[in-house]
């Protein structure tokens, strides 16, 4: 058995166009990503907890870049980050700028379309930060704890990257969207209770991401480690 000073043999990177899975896993987290957005308004009673659409959906964003940065590498998270970034950053735009127009003679249908694709400005601004944020905050440091636990014991980094990246972005949509709407004490209820629902999402998630994550490391030959990987989210060159 070797030590944890050893580290674990490296695979050679690809481009990503050649992995068998991987565009189509892309595809499905932007999908996900622009309904959480469209899903928002309504609220829903699990449990003790109150929670909206977008935070029944987002919480597997976040899964979704588990898999990328473990199974591909810190660089292939960083470029779905950004899709899904400027994916979600033209659904708010167009939506807006849809809603703006006047509506056709006898459409009466322009509350509903309202409510469905209508976002305050503030909230677009909080959205998107919180996002790109919380997202590079949890690849981070899931590329840093893989190397840290040389690839063992995926659960602790699952759940460790979700603890860090979804604490940038709850605290930061808050602040960024509702700081000064409501009371102090209101929002770090809110805080609170929506960052303890998305760690219980990711913890129960755990068993389901292990297999997902063993099935593409078996199938696309590939178990990434980020040993000089460069983690400047603005660099945009496979590595």
């Amino acid at each position: 058995m070797s030590s944890l000073t050893e580290k674990p043999p490296a695979v050679q990177a690809r481009d990503l166009r050649t992995y068998r899975h991987f565009d189509t896993l892309l595809a499905i987290f932007i999908v996900v990503l622009l309904i959480s957005n469209l899903v928002g308004q309504k609220l829903c009673s699990i449990g003790p907890f109150v929670v909206s659409g977008a935070q029944i959906l987002f919480p597997i964003t976040y899964i979704f870049g588990d898999v990328f940065t473990e199974v591909y590498g810190y660089s292939a998270s960083r470029r779905a980050i950004w899709l899904g970034f400027l994916a979600n950053g033209l659904l708010a735009v167009m939506g807006l700028i849809t809603v703006w127009l006047p509506p056709a003679p006898g459409w009466k249908n322009q509350e509903a379309f309202q409510t469905v694709f209508y976002q305050i400005p503030r909230l677009i601004v909080a959205s998107l930060v919180a996002y790109w944020c919380g997202e590079f905050a949890n690849s981070f440091t899931l590329a840093k704890m893989k190397l840290w636990t040389n690839g063992r014991m995926l659960w602790t980094r699952t759940v460790g990257s979700t603890v860090v990246g979804q604490f940038v972005d709850t605290l930061l949509l808050y602040a960024i969207g509702f700081l000064g709407t409501a009371p102090v004490k209101t929002l770090a209820i809110g805080v609170a209770s929506a960052y303890l629902f998305k760690v219980i999402y990711e913890v129960v998630a755990t068993p389901l991401t292990y297999a997902v994550v063993g099935f593409l490391k078996r199938t696309e030959g590939l178990d990434a480690f980020d040993f000089k990987s460069n983690f400047n989210p603005f660099r945009f060159s496979p590595h």
